[in-house]
């Protein structure tokens, strides 16, 4: 299997996810002001790419409130730099069963609305990009299940290419792959498809680099795809994905730290990788030219 390294790199920088780190470092955005200057600092520094979550303000869990997604979007739009801008349509589909003898009813943190629901904001804000989590999944939680049905993925890939928004596969193991070229083989999603391959992510697909190379040999070769890894596997995922032909994601979602000790902000973590990426030889792109890569239309808000 030849090497062939990608020589024109984008780099996303996931700025805050939903996960429960926003205890864990003060650099992790709560308000959309936050999170919108941070995804503005990792653009100067770098990304082309931002892709956003929202949160609770006070408590910094994760939120589904559309006025937080329209005030990200508006802060993002309105700043100096240029940016592309990637909204998550992964809430909505998260299920907390009631325990191993008794999983009905399912308890707190259970939060299952319909297709319409899950990409409102995405109709409202009208990013370039909008995730679509391919596959049901266990996630490391005892009792939590991330659901996507084939019906429900169906419905969210159709509303989205109507909308003129480009979905972001996110892939989590090879069978997540395996059905996004079944959407795009129907006709819900159009060719060639934006691939995000998510390595170590309990208890999808692990980050050694045979599984990631399986993942990488299920992108059909007309496709675009970028990987990550979770917390000190970040870094090297870089360079392994460029040196795969692909390009990278970096950001708090996914890791915290710069260094052992040393809490990262969402530039420096960008700065870093621009820095391997261009130790490689490649060259880091902006958003001019990703959106002509990925024939991507920047829209208005509605």
């Amino acid at each position: 299997m030849p090497l062939q390294m990608n020589r024109d790199v984008f780099i996303t920088c996931a700025v805050t996810g939903s996960g429960s780190t926003q205890d864990r470092s003060p650099h992790v955005p709560r308000s959309p002001k936050q999170i919108a200057d941070s995804a503005i600092d990792a653009a100067k520094a770098g990304a082309a790419v931002v892709h956003c979550h929202v949160r609770d303000p006070e408590t910094g869990v994760p939120s589904r409130d559309l006025a937080l997604y329209r005030e990200v979007t508006d802060r993002i739009r309105a700043a100096e730099v240029d940016v592309v801008l990637n909204l998550t349509a992964g809430m909505g589909g998260d299920m907390v069963f009631g325990g191993v003898e008794q999983p009905l009813p399912t308890v707190a943190g259970t939060d299952m609305v319909g297709a319409t629901e899950r990409v409102a904001h995405i109709a409202a804000c009208r990013p370039e990009i909008c995730t679509l989590d391919c596959g049901t999944m266990n996630f490391a939680e005892a009792d939590y299940v991330m659901t996507n049905t084939p019906g429900m993925l169906t419905a969210m890939g159709r509303m989205m290419t109507q909308l003129g928004v480009k979905p972001e596969i996110e892939a989590f193991d090879t069978g997540h792959l395996w059905y996004a070229k079944q959407l795009v083989a129907d006709g819900v999603l159009d060719a060639p498809a934006l691939v995000q391959l998510c390595m170590g992510v309990p208890w999808g697909a692990p980050d050694d680099l045979n599984t990631f190379m399986a993942m990488v040999n299920n992108v059909p070769p007309d496709w675009t795809f970028s990987a990550f890894g979770l917390g000190r596997s970040q870094m090297p995922y870089v360079a392994a994905a460029v040196l795969a032909g692909g390009n990278v994601r970096v950001g708090l979602e996914d890791n915290l730290m710069l260094d052992r000790g040393v809490l990262a902000t969402n530039a420096q973590l960008v700065t870093r990788a621009v820095g391997i990426i261009e130790g490689l030889g490649a060259t880091v792109i902006g958003p001019a030219e990703v959106r002509a890569k990925l024939g991507l239309t920047k829209q208005s808000p509605a």
